[in-house]
């Protein structure tokens, strides 16, 4: 139970805090609460492999481990719109949004202050082209999911929430609600 003095003092905050201009409430929550970058992933698996089958990977500067397809949001950007663009800017693999569905889990908070948005989509890898800047992405490839690259740390981590790579089994499963 919560001491009367300090309820007290709670709800005389609250009926203050209410009083203030919407815009002004607005602003003191954000100063208040914590911020997060949030960047849109993408998932591309090979839809013809056979096997453990095949994923879609970036090498990007300095070039020393392999990425996902990914980037930060624009300012009011959906997340499957953001992840169909981020594919296409560094992989040159033009998908609508709509042939993208969330991954499950379909977003990883990580600790230092982001959150990753996962989507996934299958194509056929001989028939899509992929087409990479140099500038900011290297290389992109497809590779066998049972033979992974050196991965960068945050991809290894990722997709360990998938039951993929090195970090795999190292993240509990994800759970529906209720189960």
């Amino acid at each position: 139970m919560i001491p009367r003095a300090r309820a007290t003092g709670r709800a005389l905050g609250y009926q203050l805090f209410y009083r203030l201009p919407v815009p002004l409430r607005r602003r003191l929550v954000r100063l208040a609460v914590p911020k997060y970058v949030v960047g849109a992933v993408t998932l591309v698996r090979d839809a013809e492999a056979t096997g453990a089958g095949r994923i879609l990977l970036l090498r990007q500067p300095p070039g020393y481990s392999w990425t996902l397809p990914a980037g930060l949001l624009q300012r009011g950007e959906n997340p499957i719109v953001g992840a169909a663009r981020e594919l296409y800017e560094e992989s040159g693999v033009r998908l609508s949004p709509d042939r993208l569905r969330p991954a499950v889990p379909n977003a990883v908070v990580h600790a230092k202050g982001w959150v990753d948005v996962v989507f996934e989509t299958e194509v056929p890898a001989s028939t899509t082209e992929l087409a990479v800047d140099g500038a900011e992405v290297f290389e992109a490839a497809w590779h066998p999911l049972d033979d992974l690259p050196r991965l960068s740390r945050a991809t290894a981590n990722l997709l360990g929430h998938y039951g993929i790579g090195p970090a795999a089994g190292g993240t509990p499963p994800a759970t529906a609600p209720g189960a």
